[in-house]
């Protein structure tokens, strides 16, 4: 399995699917985030934490923890 956390910059991946439970996938899928859509990854804080992403149009910023939930192609 592939996670969003594991895109580099520059690279664009599609969702396969999203883990989780509860509240924790609820508020990524009303961040525009559901199985289908193209997420190009634009930057990564120089800690690693959060990622900045192109979805759907416009931009979004994501903490590791929850792009690990997040699995692409």
């Amino acid at each position: 399995m592939k996670s969003l956390k594991d895109v580099k910059v520059g690279e664009t991946a599609t969702v396969v699917k999203l883990h989780g439970e509860g509240a924790t996938k609820r508020r990524i899928m009303d961040m525009g985030i559901t199985k289908g859509v193209e997420i190009h990854v634009r930057k990564v804080a120089p800690l690693g934490d959060p990622m900045e992403l192109n979805v759907r149009g416009y931009e979004l910023s994501v903490r590791k923890a929850d792009a690990e939930k997040i699995e692409v192609s």
